[in-house]
């Protein structure tokens, strides 16, 4: 993990080595763009990370709550990096809350058996001409 004699790591950095991010320069976007919050607040991507922390991230549909647990400036494996931090229950009820809820409206949401023939156009045309629409 990190040296002893260094242990300032940056947020951009931490988050990278995380693997939340793929590169540190999209940590960094994420971070300046609002999507990472620390300890409640925006910060910047030069912020040093403390364990404990408690950090806020919207990825893509997703916000997740982590704690940081460990620090480290090096990007290793999936499994060394999923140690370095731990997400709250009540984010993982809510994420998977939400995937239940996209799913169920996707689901309502089923496209046209096939499409309309060329005389059901013409109707759709005829009563958006009529109604205005």
């Amino acid at each position: 993990m990190a040296d002893n004699n260094d242990p300032k790591i940056r947020l951009d950095k931490w988050l990278w080595a995380a693997r939340f991010y793929k590169t540190r320069s999209l940590a960094k976007e994420a971070i300046e763009g609002g999507k990472v919050h620390y300890n409640g607040q925006r910060s910047k991507p030069g912020k040093v990370v403390e364990t404990g922390a408690k950090l806020t991230l919207r990825l893509g549909w997703q916000e997740k709550v982590v704690i940081v647990d460990a620090l480290s400036d090096k990007r290793r494996g999936a499994p060394e990096a999923q140690k370095l931090y731990h997400e709250t229950e009540d984010s993982m009820k809510r994420r998977e809350e939400l995937a239940w809820q996209r799913k169920t409206m996707q689901a309502a949401q089923l496209p046209p058996a096939r499409r309309p023939t060329k005389k059901a156009r013409r109707d759709i045309r005829r009563f958006r001409e009529q109604n205005g629409l």
